[in-house]
């Protein structure tokens, strides 16, 4: 693929690969469930990758432990889910390089930004990246 950056033409090295767009999404799925169950202790009950133009959005269901559902569900006031949230992006954050490399082993793209949040309603998180440029797939 040719790029114009600041008026210098350049082509960037871009992995070649036959796969459809189905199939890297997948690819991404199965690397954020190895990740979760290696990095986490425990994977999700069900991943699903979408690639949207320059960003990858990765919902997962079912991600949260027998302990946190306990803490969540017996909380009033809101302090145990403000924790479970907190505890997870931190988490998350302390691996960004991890899941960076994730997408770019897959993708061959860079992340730009990751942002992440998670339901202690329903057990849902999402992780979206933002890519430096959207992927060439075919």
């Amino acid at each position: 693929m040719q790029k114009n950056v600041d008026n210098c033409l350049y082509i960037r090295d871009m992995p070649k690969t036959n796969k459809t767009k189905g199939q890297i999404e997948a690819e991404i799925s199965e690397a954020i469930i190895k990740f979760e169950k290696e990095y986490m202790g425990r994977g999700p009950d069900e991943t699903k990758t979408y690639i949207i133009g320059d960003m990858v959005l990765v919902r997962l269901r079912g991600v949260l432990t027998p302990a946190e559902k306990q803490l969540a569900k017996s909380d009033d006031n809101f302090k145990g889910r403000a924790l479970i949230k907190q505890v997870r992006i931190e988490l998350l954050e302390k691996a960004k390089i991890l899941l960076d490399k994730i997408i770019m082993d897959v993708l061959g793209e860079k992340v730009v930004s990751l942002h992440t949040d998670i339901s202690t309603i329903t057990g849902e998180r999402v992780i979206i990246f933002t890519l430096e440029s959207v992927p060439q797939i075919e």
